[in-house]
């Protein structure tokens, strides 16, 4: 396997150009044909750079302009191959993600979703709209349940919500006690409350269509249903996670019956999808503006520079 390490001695070994700078273009689309070669599949990538503090964390969300960089990348591929999509995002807007769904399925009937290290919030529910995952042992998802935006800041939602029951519970048993709760809830906004189960309910629908129309399609209508609400309620529940942040491993969702491929099952795709993967952290530790690249291994891009947006369409050369 191509390491982190080993490809930084390539890129100054192979990937020097005359004027002294590498070639990062060059390496990760040649790792990128690789693994379209190996697989004969079509291989989109869908990567951010938002494990760099430095990076708004704007520039690295979902959001619905991203749309325009699945036309240009699904352009000129044969949908026949079937599609590996790498995912490596924080996640984003939920309905943004949903219009990347449902255009990325208008164009695919078989989706891959590879995870090289972790796709979160949103981007976990992108992934559960493919027909099975890839995942390694290192790899995750994350759950699903909304973030609210207040004026302290994102708060989960669930969170919202059993603290206005609270209150409500307690003002009913002594009234007395409102004056205690005035301070908090003086904090939300009115509506925050059927925001916050109107965001809950979207989350966790949208992750039980895309499962019964995709990842349990095969199976009887009942157990379709009962299968897939039981994952949209497991990654929309935040009192099983505790945390947004907290990853949810492979053999999580195994027993949640998810269609799963172990990365580590065959030496050479492992090899091919974390070279991908090796690549584009390169990229981005040399580029620290490029907030994200969405990219096909034909060599069409869509790369974002601190919101300005770059095309690129050469091909892949070698060294």
């Amino acid at each position: 396997m191509s390491t982190w390490g080993d490809q930084l001695i390539e890129l100054q070994r192979d990937w020097a150009m005359p004027n002294g700078a590498l070639n990062m273009d060059g390496m990760r689309r040649s790792y990128l044909v690789k693994l379209h070669e190996l697989t004969k599949r079509n291989v989109v990538c869908y990567y951010t750079n938002w494990m760099n503090p430095n990076v708004n964390g704007g520039d690295v969300s979902i959001v619905l302009d991203d749309i325009h960089g699945l036309m240009e990348v699904f352009k000129d591929l044969d949908a026949k191959d079937g599609l590996d999509l790498l995912l490596h995002s924080p996640g984003g807007d939920p309905t943004a993600a949903d219009s990347l769904v449902r255009y990325m399925r208008s164009k695919f009937d078989d989706v891959r979703v590879v995870i090289p290290v972790a796709a979160m919030s949103a981007a976990t529910m992108w992934s559960l709209a493919g027909d099975s995952l890839l995942m390694g042992k290192h790899s995750q998802l994350g759950p699903v349940d909304p973030q609210m935006v207040t004026r302290q800041g994102a708060v989960p939602a669930g969170a919202i919500l059993r603290t206005f029951k609270r209150a409500q519970d307690d003002c009913a048993v002594d009234p007395t006690h409102l004056s205690g709760w005035v301070p908090t809830l003086q904090q939300y906004f009115p509506g925050l409350i059927d925001m916050c189960e109107d965001s809950t309910t979207l989350s966790k629908s949208l992750v039980e269509k895309y499962l019964s129309e995709h990842m349990f399609k095969g199976k009887s209508p009942a157990e379709r249903k009962k299968l897939s609400k039981e994952a949209a309620d497991f990654f929309g529940d935040d009192t099983i996670h505790i945390a947004h942040g907290r990853g949810i491993g492979r053999e999580q969702l195994e027993t949640l019956s998810l269609v799963v491929e172990p990365l580590e099952a065959k030496d050479d795709l492992q090899d091919a999808v974390l070279s991908v993967h090796h690549a584009f952290m390169h990229t981005f530790a040399a580029n620290p503006g490029v907030s994200k690249v969405i990219e096909n291994h034909l060599g069409r891009a869509v790369v974002k520079v601190n919101m300005m947006v770059q095309m690129q369409m050469q091909q892949p050369t070698a060294p």
